[in-house]
């Protein structure tokens, strides 16, 4: 997860832009938070989707098999 103040930060810079209120060294401030926040993101959802298996309702694993594949550590692009 992005540290808190790091996200405290790029949600003030957000309202900033709404407003249009923000200056160009914030709205570079802001993307590279921005793009901070979206490889912490990435890296979490991986994890998530790896550790998934899905079950249908008779309790057959139907886990599709890039997600397996992944799991094997043979990444299927």
């Amino acid at each position: 997860m992005l540290e808190p103040i790091k996200m405290t930060r790029l949600n003030e810079l957000a309202k900033k832009k709404k407003y249009g209120t923000i200056t160009d060294a914030e709205l570079l401030e802001q993307n590279e938070l921005r793009q901070e926040y979206l490889t912490v993101f990435r890296v979490g959802m991986k994890e998530i989707i790896e550790h998934t298996k899905v079950v249908d309702p008779e309790g057959n694993d139907v886990t599709p098999d890039k997600v397996k594949a992944i799991k094997a550590g043979k990444i299927v692009q």
